[in-house]
């Protein structure tokens, strides 16, 4: 969220509540720790009281054990107090960030595609990471730290009134003016601090797109002007946090040069009033002894004050991410079927009926009025040009993108009427880009079915032409994976291994041969043709040759089914088919490919 210029970012009431929300599950800690707190400074508060009984039995010649043995008691229960409290508000921080990035994490994974590729994922990695931080205090300690301050500030006050109503107006005059000084300079405080968050989330995601990018950043020698494109909001960030510092600063020593000439004061004033005999020099010791620990409350409202106001701007930034469409909510509205008998073998496993699809309200559709039946056998294989459509059906049947018309269905069964998981359970797919998940090469295999044994996980090696390469590995299948270990032909080999690995009833692969020598090509087509003998493939592909032998060819144009049929009806057919075979120069003659 970022603040217009001349915003100034208060605590409200409402945004108040939003930080409540994630202190709310811990309140009982809450209160025992705010509980803890007040005992702690009312011991604190005790002890200027307690001397002044030691002082005024030295003068009187009384006995100093029930004073000195009442200091003691204030030091040792006043210690084990605030031991108690400091442990248990930093235990609850950490139990509040926690849940919080837990939530978020989980937020994250479970949202739509769309509402997460909306955002630079590494603005999304921020708000798990630095935000949650902020959090930390903000819902904890400030509200505890706030309150007891409070206390702390008027109970001071109250036993300066007691000892000496004077000098009390000469520190009450000091307290105001750091009160007004607090209230003027705050909000600008808070607006710098939003300000320099919301650069950092900008900076994380545009640091992480950059990385990602690597390679293309030093082909095209470009790493210091990608650089200062980065750095650029770092500064920002850094030049609004050196402004809420200066604030900050500003704030500190007029305070503190406030309490101390108000100290001056006091000594001036109460060495006149105790020359009078209007008041005892053990009366004045201990409302200097309250003067000195004034900064206490003050620092630690002006403290609470500050984290308050950062955590709030961190808790919205993490709310936000409430918003994002879940395919929770929309599995939440799937009704329980009845039990379906099974499905007939001329059921099309999956099934497309005038579908239109758009990645957005505003936006041209990308695909429109598709039909398709895939049947439960066979290979089908989705060719066209580049923006032809053919990835969005792709996403449209995995369910990453919802249709704007028409309907899909499963096992003559339309989509709605199935889960997210029902529907992914029956599908295996393989991303044109072939992503890996963090951690080793088992990892990678095991995402979509955790159950394999080591067999079947080299049964899928082997029928990818990996075995040998992942046996020469130091670690084997328990190597962490990345790009140092295994080549772009290499990783897409694994994603293929990991969907054939789940058996699936229909294997989705988006130009699964595009980085394979020809020899590791013929081998896959091989694992394919098996596939396609007991279940359905579906193939996006560019490269022409590797569908040249599909059952079915379906030729995509503009976001619509153009024409259909084997490769040579098509070469005898269609146009645009016949176009991009000789712009890649595949033979007409399959037999001579």
């Amino acid at each position: 969220m970022t603040v217009p210029k001349g915003t100034s970012r208060t605590v409200s009431v409402p945004r108040l509540r939003i930080l409540w929300s994630f202190a709310r599950p811990h309140k009982g800690a809450l209160a025992l720790a705010l509980v803890l707190a007040l005992v702690g400074s009312g011991m604190g508060l005790a002890t200027p009281m307690v001397t002044k009984g030691v002082l005024d039995a030295l003068g009187g010649s009384a006995s100093l054990r029930g004073p000195l043995l009442a200091l003691l008691f204030l030091l040792v229960v006043g210690s084990a107090v605030t031991y108690w409290q400091w442990t248990l508000i930093g235990a609850l921080g950490e139990r509040v960030v926690l849940r919080a990035r837990e939530s978020m994490v989980r937020r994250f994974l479970r949202a739509t595609v769309t509402a997460v590729t909306r955002r630079p994922p590494g603005e999304l990695v921020t708000r798990v990471t630095s935000d949650t931080v902020l959090l930390h205090q903000a819902a904890t300690g400030a509200p505890v730290g706030l309150i007891n301050a409070v206390v702390m500030l008027v109970g001071t006050l109250a036993l300066m009134a007691v000892l000496d109503l004077v000098l009390l107006g000469t520190v009450a005059a000091a307290v105001l003016v750091v009160g007004v000084l607090f209230a003027v300079l705050m909000p600008g405080i808070a607006t710098a601090q939003q300000r320099a968050q919301d650069h950092l989330g900008r900076l994380g995601g545009n640091l992480e797109g950059a990385l990602r990018a690597i390679r293309t950043v030093k082909a095209g020698r470009a790493e210091d002007r990608t650089a200062e494109r980065i750095v650029a909001d770092a500064r920002t960030s850094a030049e609004h946090g050196v402004r809420a510092v200066r604030r900050e600063a500003l704030a500190w020593t007029i305070a503190l040069a406030g309490i101390q000439l108000a100290i001056i004061l006091v000594l001036g004033v109460g060495a006149w009033r105790v020359a009078e005999g209007t008041l005892e020099v053990s009366g004045l010791i201990a409302f200097l002894l309250y003067a000195f620990g004034l900064m206490d409350p003050i620092s630690e409202l002006s403290q609470n004050v500050t984290a308050l106001q950062s955590g709030i701007a961190a808790a919205e930034r993490i709310r936000e991410t409430d918003d994002l469409e879940s395919e929770a909510d929309d599995d939440a509205r799937v009704p329980v079927p009845a039990r379906a008998a099974a499905p007939a073998d001329d059921t099309p496993v999956l099934e497309l009926r005038d579908v239109t699809a758009a990645y957005g309200p505003d936006a041209e559709p990308a695909v429109r009025g598709v039909g398709l039946a895939i049947p439960r056998r066979g290979h089908t294989a989705i060719v066209g040009p580049s923006g032809a459509g053919k990835t969005t059906l792709f996403s449209l049947v995995l369910r990453f993108l919802e249709p704007t018309g028409g309907e899909l269905l499963l096992d003559g069964r339309p989509y709605r009427e199935h889960t997210h998981d029902e529907i992914r359970a029956r599908l295996a797919y393989v991303e044109q880009d072939t992503p890996v998940v963090p951690g080793t090469i088992r990892d990678n295999l095991l995402l979509a079915r955790p159950d394999a044994t080591d067999a079947e996980l080299r049964r899928v090696l082997r029928e990818v032409r990996l075995a040998e390469k992942i046996d020469a590995l130091d670690e084997g299948l328990d190597t962490p994976l990345s790009g140092a270990v295994v080549s772009g032909g290499e990783r897409q080999r694994i994603a293929l291994a990991r969907a054939l690995l789940r058996t699936p009833d229909v294997l989705l692969l988006d130009e699964a041969t595009a980085q394979l020598d020809g020899l590791t090509e013929a081998a896959v087509q091989e694992c394919v043709r098996a596939r396609a003998v007991g279940g359905a493939v579906v193939t996006i592909a560019h490269r022409l040759s590797t569908v040249i032998d599909a059952d079915t060819i379906v030729v995509m144009e503009a976001g619509r089914v153009r024409a259909r049929g084997s490769h040579a009806e098509l070469l005898a057919t269609d146009a645009l088919y016949r176009e991009l075979v000789e712009a890649l120069r595949i033979a007409a003659d399959p037999q001579s490919v």
